[in-house]
């Protein structure tokens, strides 16, 4: 059985990569499940809690990039991003927290300090 944990623990540490946001009224666990130097990483699961009410949000999402020239090759990581209906949460890598219903209602828009 030992093995067999350990099997999975040396598994999950190279694909399975989480961090953490902390922002004033919630808290994001981030997970990538893709290989270590997959930087167009599309599975990505967010796992978010209110600080208020204790509810929390799981969702599958992806990392978002600025494109370089070409429109094509990934340049410079963003963040991540996540869609549950006509809501989007961003979680970008400067701590911000950003959720929006459709194209302009901002719900949340925090700033959080990351721990990796």
């Amino acid at each position: 059985m030992q093995l067999i944990a350990a099997t999975v623990l040396i598994f999950c540490s190279q694909l399975c990569a989480a961090d953490t946001l902390t922002t004033a009224s919630y808290v994001v666990t981030i997970t990538r499940h893709c290989e270590e130097g997959d930087v167009s990483c599309n599975n990505v699961s967010y796992h978010g809690v209110s600080k208020k009410t204790g509810k929390s949000i799981d969702l599958k999402g992806s990392a978002k990039h600025a494109m370089c020239a070409d429109g094509v090759t990934p340049c410079q990581f963003l963040g991540y991003q996540f869609k549950t209906g006509n809501i989007s949460y961003l979680v970008l890598e400067s701590g911000a927290l950003r959720v929006v219903k459709g194209d302009k209602d901002v719900l949340v828009d925090e700033m959080g300090e990351w721990t990796y």
